[in-house]
């Protein structure tokens, strides 16, 4: 699989926002604490929450690389989990193949479930890592229990 990363596409697509919704959360209190975190990562632009749902939409810099290990990390930091995960990136007629992965900024995606396709415009992915779905759907997934190298995330359409 390292063999892999090396040899993956190089594309060009961009990370345009991330909505991720966290579990554990009881206040607003709870919902300002990640929010805080979040603030932290230097390619963070904007955050917008949603206290009723628990939900929080990030916008990037221009240009910058996001990493999705460390939103995911910074969640955690604040003491929640993250429960679901989608990346709205922006592909320029990228060509995709099945179990091929792709790398897009400091991310690695290995699509699953995907046909050999071409993407084109604003696309949303959704991470099915641990870390990234809740633990009941994770153990659902049938490639969970594959192995994969660090740095590398699953992903669906």
């Amino acid at each position: 699989m390292l063999v892999a990363i090396f040899i993956s596409m190089a594309t060009k697509a961009q990370v345009m926002k991330v909505y991720l919704q966290a579990s554990g959360l009881t206040c607003s209190i709870c919902s300002n604490a990640i929010n805080k975190s979040l603030k932290t990562l230097d390619f963070v632009d904007k955050i917008d929450a949603d206290v009723k749902r628990y939900t929080f939409e990030l916008s990037f810099k221009s240009n910058s690389s996001v990493d999705f290990g460390k939103i995911k990390r910074k969640v955690e930091d604040a003491g929640f989990s993250v429960s679901s995960f989608v990346a709205s990136i922006d592909f320029d007629n990228v060509q995709f193949k099945s179990d091929q992965p792709v790398r897009i900024g400091g991310n690695t995606l290995l699509f699953v479930n995907l046909k050999d396709q071409a993407l084109s415009g604003e696309t949303m992915v959704r991470l099915v890592d641990k870390g990234f779905i809740s633990s009941k759907e994770y153990k659902g997934n049938s490639f969970s229990k594959s192995r994969t190298d660090e740095g590398v995330y699953h992903v669906s359409l």
